[in-house]
């Protein structure tokens, strides 16, 4: 998996970063804050696809979007194969009311199913598969990453030698050097790419996946000696 690390600059940080010196029992001590932003390929996608159907009772509405469903889901399917999983995210049967009033007037019926894969080069071929066997809405596109652990462990690497770093100028800043490591604070966060949502697409529709956002900040208190 390729990524790349950013390594926020001092100035960047200055409204969240606080870097101080404190006289505790004895010892100085120095607080420090680094931080790292990982930009990484994701290798998974998440796909909502859906079939609204409106019939003049509920048991036809139904039993239309069952059939279209079903078309949906084995066409969808078909391009899958073992490479991910469908699943039913969303179903409901609701009345249709004349504007204004409480007369029905027919039912609509919702089904929406997630599908995930870890090929994305199909991304493009499912739109168009689900969209050609009858499906109606399609949204919800997002990448994201199987397994983030690696990722957000290179970020609190680099987070943590971006704090060091600046706890060193400090200390030299101060006329002293880095002692030991008093504690260590972490934090991370992961920013799975949503791509919106919107109305069945055309044929051969084009899929970029952009990168994933793994983002980790670490603050440390060391002792100057």
């Amino acid at each position: 998996m390729r990524f790349c690390i950013l390594l926020l600059s001092a100035a960047a940080l200055a409204n969240a970063q606080v870097t101080r010196a404190v006289a505790t029992t004895g010892a100085r001590t120095i607080q420090a804050t680094g931080s790292a932003t990982l930009l990484v390929n994701p290798d998974q996608a998440s796909l909502d696809v859906g079939v609204v159907t409106t019939a003049a009772t509920a048991q036809d509405s139904a039993g239309q979007n069952a059939t279209q469903t079903t078309a949906v889901v084995n066409a969808v399917k078909a391009i899958l194969g073992n490479t991910g999983t469908v699943q039913t995210l969303y179903y409901s049967v609701s009345p249709r009311y004349v504007s204004n009033t409480t007369t029905i007037n027919g039912y609509i019926t919702n089904n929406t199913v997630r599908v995930v894969t870890s090929d994305l080069s199909i991304l493009g071929r499912l739109i168009d598969a689900a969209n050609a066997a009858g499906a109606n809405t399609v949204g919800g596109l997002g990448f994201s990453l199987r397994d983030p652990d690696p990722s957000v462990q290179q970020a609190l690497s680099a987070a943590t030698k971006q704090a060091m770093s600046h706890a060193v100028a400090i200390a030299a800043g101060l006329g002293g050097k880095v002692g030991e490591v008093v504690s260590a604070q972490e934090g991370s966060s992961y920013s799975p790419i949503v791509a919106g949502t919107g109305a069945a697409a055309g044929a051969s529709t084009p899929v970029q996946t952009g990168t994933v956002n793994v983002y980790a900040s670490v603050t440390i208190v060391v002792q100057i000696q």
